[in-house]
């Protein structure tokens, strides 16, 4: 049986990712390897995985992480870094591997409120929608009701939301999170919780209701996830609070436009966009 974690990271130390030195951060300050990520897995029935841009913030990654989805079987699908502001995603298309890229992001969590609603920003995200390729949000819970304006005026861009918009006030991000899945096109993934909420039920419980279960997949957001649990409990904890199939296989599949077969996984589907 097919289990996807729509949501991890792979990095090198040293390689760009400045954040890292951060107070808190020292027990993930290292280099995650494919090895790394593959012994995770052993322990656990996941079978495939979506690679995430890890906050390096320049084209440059891409290519590491297409590397790393070659290499690693386990891996269907890369989310790259792209800025929205200033599209360069078509190059990416020269480049090994990039036959795995079924998503960009950008780290919009670290532009103000009205980042979402600029021009050229909504421009660049409607290219991705022609590309046929999803825009995770990576935002914080204030930028969630922009982050629905986004969504109604790019109605062909495909939407994913990162970590339910990192809430921190339940009744404040449930309003807004409320508004933000009313757009069809957005979808959701249950992913960087524990490190976010001490109790992470009333938010997985929230998401159900609000999204459905053919709009939420699970990611568990390893590495980061281990400065407050492990891989597995990552993903037993919210299997025990969804008892529907689908958030931990077919969402991801159809969102990403995976194409996993049983001879393994082959070319992703959002490869058309070049």
């Amino acid at each position: 049986m097919t289990l996807v974690d729509a949501h991890h990271h792979l990095w090198h130390l040293g390689g760009g990712y400045e954040w890292l030195d951060a107070p808190g951060l020292a027990p993930i300050r290292r280099t995650f390897s494919p090895a790394d990520l593959r012994a995770e897995l052993s322990a656990t029935p996941v079978t495939h995985t979506v690679l995430v841009e890890g906050g390096r913030c320049d084209p440059g990654e891409a290519a590491v992480l297409f590397a790393h989805a070659v290499a690693t079987p386990e891996i269907a699908g890369v989310v790259a870094w792209d800025d929205p502001a200033r599209p360069g995603f078509q190059a990416y298309g020269d480049r090994p591997g990039s036959e795995y890229l079924v998503g960009l992001r950008a780290q919009v969590q670290a532009e103000d409120t009205t980042y979402l609603d600029r021009d050229d920003v909504r421009a660049g995200l409607r290219a991705y929608g022609r590309a046929g390729l999803v825009f995770d949000l990576v935002i914080r819970q204030d930028q969630l009701p922009s982050a629905a304006r986004a969504a109604a005026a790019c109605p062909d861009v495909r939407f994913v939301l990162d970590h339910l918009g990192k809430p921190h006030e339940f009744a404040a991000w449930r309003s807004a999170v409320a508004d933000l899945s009313a757009a069809p096109n957005v979808l959701a993934k249950l992913s960087g919780l524990f490190t976010e909420v001490d109790d992470v039920r009333p938010y997985v419980e929230t998401a159900l209701e609000l999204f459905g279960p053919a709009r939420l997949m699970w990611g568990s957001d390893w590495p980061v996830c281990t400065l407050a649990t492990t891989y597995a409990d990552a993903l037993h904890t919210v299997q025990a609070l969804v008892p529907f199939p689908e958030v931990f296989t077919t969402t991801a599949v159809e969102a990403y436009g995976l194409r996993i077969g049983d001879a393994g996984v082959q070319s992703p589907q959002g490869a058309q966009w070049h």
